[in-house]
């Protein structure tokens, strides 16, 4: 079993301490056991839950979600239903803002396209296209 500092896991995952802390304040990282001088040990199941609440995180889940999925994981034939409840939700959260996100990008390239065709314009001594020419 290889074992890591709290230094390790702050430097892996670019968090500081107190966030590692704070995820085991919360009940996200349990069993966390203490040397002799009271220094934190994880193990390589703290990275893999490390690795899933960060998945999590990126993807916009509230930490107050997170807690809940890991609640729920902990007796997965009672909450089944809520696990999958849960993840459903937040993938149909993820492809709605994937949506937005590629309206928001169509929008960006017209700008892209407007403004190169005003540097073109600048650079050409041409008359400067209007918006509606994109």
């Amino acid at each position: 079993m290889n074992t890591y500092t709290i230094r390790d896991l702050s430097q892996r995952f670019n968090v500081p301490s107190s966030t590692l802390r704070y995820y085991e304040d919360m009940g996200l990282l349990e069993n966390v056991e203490r040397t002799e001088h009271n220094q934190r040990i994880y193990t390589d199941e703290h990275i893999r839950r490390l690795e899933g609440i960060n998945c999590f995180k990126r993807t916009g889940l509230p930490i107050a979600k997170i807690q809940e999925f890991y609640e729920y994981e902990s007796n997965l034939d009672e909450h089944i239903d809520d696990i999958i409840h849960l993840v459903t939700d937040h993938e149909n959260n993820i492809q709605a803002r994937i949506a937005e996100l590629q309206q928001e990008l169509l929008h960006i390239q017209h700008k892209v396209r407007f403004y190169n065709g005003i540097k073109e314009s600048i650079d050409s001594g041409s008359p400067k296209p209007v918006w509606e020419d994109f």
